[in-house]
């Protein structure tokens, strides 16, 4: 069995979604935000949220954490924030011992719906279906965490797995070489690495 966090980042609030992978079961095990107080001054957020992710990572003790990469916003001092928070989100589980994976906002929906155009929608009911989940994580940060958890698991070019649950086979992720050949299946490190009999 192989355990996941993945994890949204943020300085206000950060999401983050643990699921157990079992053979070619997904089990959702917990999610939440960790939110800091917009009246302390960003180093006290910073180390809030460091401390909260490592008391996390001690009570899931996941065998790999999946951050999503932050986006651009216009405005820059939000942008730099949200770098800070980022920054945290890849250096707690490092210290932690953790491998770290890093997921674009494309690249989770692409391999949790299937296309990176997929809406937040979209996103939410494949983790209700892939989870088996009644409803969706609340707020949407922790649906986003838990989504990033599943990116680290449906990316790979292996058996996916369904909206039952059960294999199926994997879309494969394609590249193009100088010569021009297509068909290559972009490796998931994390994936293999804890399950490497799978496939």
């Amino acid at each position: 069995m192989a355990r996941l966090m993945g994890i949204d980042p943020g300085l206000r609030f950060t999401g983050w979604g643990v699921i157990d992978v079992h053979g070619n079961r997904l089990r959702h095990v917990a999610d939440g935000v960790i939110a800091t107080d917009n009246n302390d001054s960003v180093p006290h957020r910073l180390k809030f949220l460091h401390d909260a992710l490592t008391l996390l990572f001690q009570e899931h003790r996941p065998d790999e954490a999946a951050v999503e990469e932050t986006y651009v916003n216009r405005n820059g001092t939000a942008t730099l924030k949200l770098g800070y928070a980022r920054g945290v989100a890849l250096l707690a589980p490092a210290l932690a011992g953790i491998t770290v994976a890093e997921y674009g906002a494309m690249g989770v929906k692409q391999a949790v719906v299937g296309t990176g155009g997929a809406s937040k929608e979209q996103v939410q009911f494949m983790l209700t279906r892939l989870l088996r989940l009644k409803s969706v994580p609340q707020p949407t940060d922790a649906a986003d965490g838990v989504a990033a958890a599943l990116a680290c698991v449906m990316s790979a070019g292996i058996p996916r797995i369904d909206g039952f649950g059960a294999v199926r086979e994997p879309s494969r992720a394609r590249s193009t070489s100088s010569a021009g050949s297509r068909g290559i299946t972009a490796p998931v490190r994390c994936w293999r690495r804890l399950l490497p009999t799978v496939g």
